[in-house]
């Protein structure tokens, strides 16, 4: 997990080009925050929640202080941790050398085997990786269960290089998405380039990953690890910050002068330039593209350039260039995703190689997502409901004693949602399908609605889908529906994919309820249908909240051309965007094309959740099979009309 801004390699006083760059103008003292005033909650269960905010902010005095008045707390292992962690890291999130060894020892020994000591010993091992304690770390690293820290993955690596192991291909497979990197990642890169298990073409390659993603400052401390970059990595970085604003200028740029580049880095900066057209879903993103496939460099592509290059080719309909895109793809990046299955079974499809086509379909049928269910169709069969598996109330009732749960449910109750989840899906582990069901019903019936659905979504070979697409609040979903002429299987899908019933949810934006809705939108609706008394506050009504995220929904829907596909994405960005985004494109497409195609990330992975899911529910409610390309449609391009919905 990422900790944090990241601290510049100690000792280097020299500034290279690039380094130089990228790290003009960035800030690097970090100032600590002003004390706050020493007020304890009276009520423990606010006393607690203040003591998590603390250790939030790293605020030792502060938590000391707090944890000192919970000695009873029913959460004792939280209580705890939340005093001992801002001891681990300082103001900025980054690990401290001087943490308190002992502590996290004897904590770690007590709640040997709970969720919250596989989180305590994650951030021991970032302290003890900053400290270079090597010893402490070996000893501890194989106790960590999830290994879920990238920046943690580091380490062990910098541990095994230290001992004269070669790590450069297990490197090559942790250093992919630098968001996650912090100062370990940074330490290992120049570990591994000082003892030439890296050469300064990676360097250069890893500093543009974190450039492309514009974590400038990050980039910049990749950079540095090398005493002399050449200039082939300045060029590169010019080139990705001006392909960023303006591609354009930056095809320009390449194509008049080839930058002084060799065929692989030349290569590298044409994908560069595609990667950013197309993510604009500018049309000469496939000839910037097409360069890039005559001039090699494909190990120099990010992930992202890879998969822009497939989507740019896709939007274009050039199913030859889809496919070769997806060949050339780095192999653990497509075997990731079952989007490159279904595509490449396409492609193969389009150029008459039907029955390699129907191998790459098969592989991915069985699977319960979007991709899943369109390959299933591409064999000639639709989306049903696999046959239900039960499981008995006393399944159920074993489930109400497990420790995990119950710390959940009261994380729950303090509205402590990211604690409950982390304590729920821990008891979940090793389970069988039919301890899953069992937990599954278990938080049906106690409505954790929200863990029902994920549970139950756990499952492998013995399912039960009224679990994974719970459908509360019926009778008001069907009123509501009703009275707009709304298809019920969609609004659930949609609901499902934004707050998964949970009815106090917030998102950081502000949107609230089950619907989601965010403030405006909610007083904008209320004039429209002349509810004259509404006020904010009453969005946490699940009555209200469904009239209005029901009624906004309809006039998405209305405003783009009754289309499933557009009127989802709509709901999610907002109804302009998917006018902007059709208003380019070269020729009618399939819904699953514009999909795949649409440049927020967010919004991309939504749209298919919420039409999958949407098929799944018409199936539940219909008891027949359903099209999810029926439902996804045809999209043609049209002219960016304004709209008047928030």
């Amino acid at each position: 997990m990422l900790k944090g801004v990241y601290l510049q390699r100690a000792g280097r006083v020299a500034c290279v080009a690039l380094s130089c760059m990228l790290l003009a103008g960035s800030a690097f003292a970090q100032k600590r925050p002003q004390p706050q005033a020493a007020v304890i909650p009276g009520n423990p269960d606010d006393a607690f929640t203040a003591l998590r905010e603390a250790a939030r902010k790293n605020d030792a005095d502060r938590a000391n202080a707090l944890s000192a008045t919970l000695v009873d707390y029913p959460i004792p292992s939280y209580v705890e941790y939340f005093r001992i962690k801002p001891q681990l890291f300082d103001a900025s999130g980054l690990a401290r050398v001087d943490a308190p060894d002992d502590q996290v020892r004897a904590f770690l020994q007590r709640y040997q085997g709970d969720a919250i000591a596989d989180r305590m010993r994650n951030d021991w091992l970032l302290v003890l990786g900053k400290r270079h304690d090597w010893n402490g770390f070996d000893a501890e690293y194989p106790k960590f269960v999830l290994k879920d820290d990238t920046q943690v993955e580091c380490y062990a690596l910098l541990s095994r290089v230290l001992k004269g192991q070669d790590v450069s291909a297990q490197a090559r497979s942790t250093l992919t998405d630098p968001r996650y990197y912090g100062e370990g990642c940074v330490d290992l890169i120049g570990t591994l380039a000082q003892g030439r298990q890296m050469s300064a073409a990676d360097v250069a390659y890893q500093a543009r990953l974190a450039l492309e993603q514009n974590y400038v400052t990050l980039a910049g401390k990749i950079a540095a690890t090398l005493p002399a970059p050449g200039a082939d990595g300045d060029t590169l970085a010019m080139v990705v910050k001006m392909a960023r604003n303006d591609p354009r200028q930056a095809a320009a740029y390449l194509a008049a002068s080839g930058a002084g580049l060799s065929p692989e880095q030349l290569g590298a900066a044409w994908g560069v330039v595609g990667q950013f057209a197309a993510k604009k879903l500018m049309p000469e993103a496939v000839d910037y593209y097409r360069r890039q496939l005559s001039l090699g460099g494909n190990q120099w592509l990010s992930d992202d350039t890879q998969e822009w290059r497939v989507r740019a080719a896709l939007r274009q309909g050039d199913w030859s260039m889809v496919r070769q895109a997806i060949e050339q793809m780095r192999p653990e990046l497509r075997a990731k995703d079952p989007a490159w299955t279904y595509w490449y079974g396409r492609a193969l499809k389009a150029a008459g190689r039907n029955d390699e086509a129907q191998q790459q379909f098969q592989s991915i049928a069985g699977q319960f997502n979007f991709y899943g269910q369109l390959a299933n169709e591409e064999l000639g069969n639709r989306t049903v409901v696999p046959p239900r598996a039960t499981v008995s109330d006393a399944d159920v009732d074993s489930m109400r004693a497990r420790p995990g749960f119950l710390r959940a449910q009261k994380f729950y109750d303090l509205n402590l949602r990211f604690e409950g989840n982390r304590e729920w899906n821990w008891e979940l582990r090793g389970m069988t399908d039919r301890q899953l069901l069992a937990a599954a019903e278990y938080a049906r019936r106690i409505e954790l609605l929200d863990r029902a659905v994920n549970t139950a979504d756990r499952t492998q070979a013995e399912h039960d889908f009224s679990l994974r697409f719970l459908m509360p609040y019926r009778d008001l979903m069907q009123r509501a529906t009703d009275d707009v002429g709304l298809d019920l299987a969609w609004a659930y899908g949609l609901i499902r994919q934004e707050s998964r019933f949970i009815m106090n949810a917030r998102s950081s934006a502000g949107a609230h309820g089950l619907m989601q809705v965010m403030p405006a939108t909610a007083r904008y609706v209320a004039r429209k249908i002349g509810m004259a008394d509404f006020s904010p506050s009453m969005m946490g009504d699940p009555n209200i909240n469904i009239v209005l995220g029901t009624n906004y929904l309809n006039m998405v829907f209305t405003d783009l051309d009754s289309s499933y596909t557009l009127a989802s994405a709509g709901y999610n960005a907002g109804p302009g965007r998917p006018k902007n985004w059709r208003s380019s494109l070269p020729r009618a497409v399939e819904g699953a094309i514009f999909a795949e195609t649409i440049p927020f990330s967010e919004t991309r992975g939504y749209v298919k959740n919420v039409l999958s899911n949407a098929t799944y529910y018409a199936a539940l409610m219909s008891g027949r099979p359903q099209s999810l390309k029926a439902r996804l449609g045809t999209i043609a391009p049209s002219t960016v009309t304004a709209t008047n919905l928030p």
